[in-house]
């Protein structure tokens, strides 16, 4: 099963780079690749958020229950259904020398075996670029709140 983690630095607050992360449903605002997110069931730690993406010219649909561990700054995500077999991961937020470091994890499965070994790594790398495009998508979006409250 592929796994991908990557990371970026931000110059932010933790508290509003956390906000920003979980707000899923404003993703589609500022990730052109994040067509769509609807909260369909919301409690206090957890979320069932239907979700569509762009990824080259092709949607990916899912369903996922993310869990919000406010105190450490993590969301962990599972697929509950969807188009790949597996879609869970993890957002991390901690605090660095240059403000905040984001981490976002992502463990798939495509679900059929005899194609793993051909598809896993043309996925496995268009997986890793769309993670470095939403977490530059959030770096972009509170540096750019940053430098309006400054002006």
């Amino acid at each position: 099963m592929p796994y991908i983690e990557e990371s970026i630095e931000v110059n932010g607050k933790v508290d509003r780079v956390y906000k920003l992360v979980k707000d899923m449903e404003s993703y589609p605002n500022f990730m052109p690749d994040v067509l769509r997110v609807e909260v369909i069931e919301r409690d206090k730690n957890t979320t069932i958020t239907n979700w569509v993406t762009n990824i080259d010219g092709r949607k990916i649909c899912w369903t996922e229950r993310d869990y919000f561990n406010d105190d450490e700054y993590q969301i962990i995500y599972k697929q509950i259904s969807g188009d790949l077999k597996k879609f869970d991961g993890e957002w991390n937020l901690e605090r660095s020398s240059k403000g905040i470091k984001i981490t976002l994890t992502v463990d798939f499965e495509f679900g059929i075996p005899m194609l793993a070994p051909l598809l896993n790594p043309i996925l496995k790398k268009k997986v890793r670029a769309n993670s470095k495009k939403m977490l530059e998508a959030v770096k972009e979006k509170v540096e750019e709140e940053i430098g309006e409250q400054c002006s």
